[in-house]
């Protein structure tokens, strides 16, 4: 955990969050910034900053990132409209907070290519 990571606070309840989903790796919940009907945050409990720090130890996390991600979908109905799941990795990109994070995005039909 990084002390001043908004996410690793949210993680320890230090910060208000409206979670959808949690277990012992995974946090999933609602963005206060919300682009679709149904738009969350999925976030590995362990702070990792972006895509380049993962290690081979970091691959069931991950693994169990996308998994949630399903059973979330599953849970708001969107398994027949489906859902996009996106990340952004450095600056460029568009990554605010430097912990990896997943947008689980639905409820509308989404446009391709998104920016």
């Amino acid at each position: 955990m990084m002390q001043d990571c908004v996410f690793c606070k949210i993680v320890k309840k230090e910060i208000p969050a409206e979670i959808i989903y949690e277990d012992e790796y995974v946090m999933a919940f609602k963005d206060i910034h919300p682009a679709a009907p149904v738009h969350l945050l999925l976030i590995p409990k362990k702070h990792i900053p972006t895509f380049f720090d993962l290690t081979d130890e970091d691959i069931s996390i991950i693994g169990r990132v996308q998994l949630a991600a399903a059973r979330v979908a599953q849970k708001l109905n969107l398994e027949d409209k489906g859902f996009r799941l996106v990340s952004n990795c450095k600056g460029d990109a568009g990554q605010l907070i430097f912990h990896i994070h997943y947008h689980l995005l639905g409820g509308r039909t989404l446009q391709w290519p998104p920016g």
